[in-house]
């Protein structure tokens, strides 16, 4: 690859639209939800895993079940992603009412 291929790359790679929304993480052993919000779904399963195979997530009841279940417990899905035009303006009061929401829809715990 040459130095301008990768410089284009680069370019690329920044300027792509990532997809910003709501999610659940799911416990199958015990039916637990916790809902999150995230400026980029693509990258946020490898990201809680991650804390999580470590042993340091902040919510305490996702790290427990975590903990007792295995990762293999757990699933991540996208219930809901948002314009990222409208995202400029408004994207953490945004964040919050959609996640306060859907906690409630699931009766679930905020991540």
């Amino acid at each position: 690859m040459t130095p301008d291929q990768r410089k284009a790359a680069v370019a690329a790679y920044k300027e792509r639209k990532t997809p910003a929304g709501i999610y659940a993480v799911t416990c199958a052993a015990t039916g637990a939800r916790w809902i999150g919000s995230a400026p980029d779904l693509d990258k946020i399963q490898n990201r809680l895993w991650f804390t999580l195979r470590q042993g340091g997530h902040r919510r305490g009841g996702l790290q427990a079940a975590w903990t007792a279940h295995g990762e293999s417990a757990f699933s991540l899905e996208v219930i809901e992603t948002f314009d990222q035009e409208a995202l400029a303006y408004v994207r953490d009061r945004l964040f919050a009412e959609r996640q306060a929401h859907w906690c409630a829809v699931h009766n679930a715990e905020a991540i």
